[in-house]
């Protein structure tokens, strides 16, 4: 097991390299910046100067939202990611479990479908996911069977009932922009985010919901160990598995209703979040926040920077996530050989 001394010194390095990572990402885009020129326009503009005006839009109004997306959608499906797999003890567990990107894809394409605006899109986003959600942990109930086999097995129904639907909605769409606009959407893109209103319209879920899984993830230690153990010391752990359910669920469906689908974050994060630190959650939580945040920053900033057209996020964070991922199994068998 990790001391603590360790563990602190690897974690302050990983801010570091997230505080360095989020400066490049300030400076890298279509209009460049040296770093010179970005803590400038931070000072000037908190000093009230005007000078670097222009300079300052592209910080505060273009790039810090989009960063701060970044941050908060890596963090939200990484925790969310990891809490899933310690509470299930299945290490293959994605944050979209029980249908909520599949529940949020729909929902989007009906708002699409009918002309809603960004805002009205990222609300039937979020409707979906949470309808998704509360669509699969019904079914153990009616099937009067609670085990952790029968609710993945009920994700599994409810992902198929909502990937049907939305087959269903794209073949009735128009080719011309419905569609294509579905597809994008699906795809993942923080393109759209334009202003911090947009973001602030799931930031507090987010950050309440990132608190109460820290607050609770000594507690996740001991479920880990199976739920007869947890009863022995005083948990009660349908409460505390409804609990975590609730809050993955939420931080899936408010960072998938504003970026769109992103894949491999929530699955390959917590992975390498064990290797740095091991799997005692309490420090496994805030590592992985921070890991996740990076990931996305960095896939956002390649997305924006690498052609004159934006490339959806999906597509590199499956290009870069399944090596990364076929890296840590083979690191993991080398070390049990």
């Amino acid at each position: 097991m990790m001391d603590r001394g360790s563990y602190k010194k690897r974690l302050i390095l990983a801010v570091g390299a997230l505080a360095v990572l989020t400066l490049a990402a300030f400076c890298l885009g279509r209009y460049s910046m040296n770093p010179a020129d970005v803590i400038g326009a931070i000072a000037d503009k908190i000093a009230g100067n005007t000078d670097t005006e222009a300079m300052q839009n592209i910080v505060f109004r273009v790039r810090l939202p989009r960063i701060l997306a970044a941050l908060l959608i890596g963090a939200a499906l990484s925790v969310s990611g990891a809490a899933y797999q310690s509470t299930l003890r299945n290490p293959l567990v994605s944050p979209d479990l029980l249908g909520v990107s599949s529940g949020a894809s729909t929902g989007a394409a009906v708002a699409i479908l009918f002309g809603f605006s960004l805002g009205g899109i990222q609300f039937f986003a979020f409707a979906g996911g949470i309808l998704a959600v509360l669509l699969a942990t019904s079914l153990p109930r009616l099937l009067r069977n609670s085990s952790n086999m029968v609710l993945v097995l009920s994700g599994i129904i409810v992902s198929g009932f909502m990937a049907s639907i939305l087959g269903i909605i794209k073949f009735v769409s128009s080719e011309q922009d419905q569609l294509a606009s579905i597809v994008f959407w699906q795809m993942g893109s923080l393109a759209h985010i334009l202003n911090m209103s947009q973001l602030l319209s799931v930031a507090p879920a987010i950050i309440v919901c990132l608190i109460i899984m820290l607050a609770v993830s000594w507690r996740l230690n001991i479920l880990s160990f199976g739920e007869q153990e947890a009863r022995t010391v005083g948990i009660n752990v349908k409460r505390l598995r409804a609990l975590i359910i609730v809050c993955a669920s939420l931080l899936t469906a408010s960072a998938v209703s504003i970026s769109g689908t992103i894949g491999w974050i929530g699955l390959i994060i917590p992975h390498f979040g064990r290797l740095i630190c091991g799997s005692d959650n309490t420090k496994l939580m805030p590592l992985v926040a921070i890991l996740g945040g990076a990931f996305l920053l960095v896939i956002d900033t390649l997305a924006r920077c690498i052609t004159s057209a934006e490339i959806p996020l999906s597509i590199l964070s499956g290009l870069v996530g399944a090596p990364l991922f076929a890296w840590l199994l083979a690191h993991r068998r080398a070390k049990m050989i």
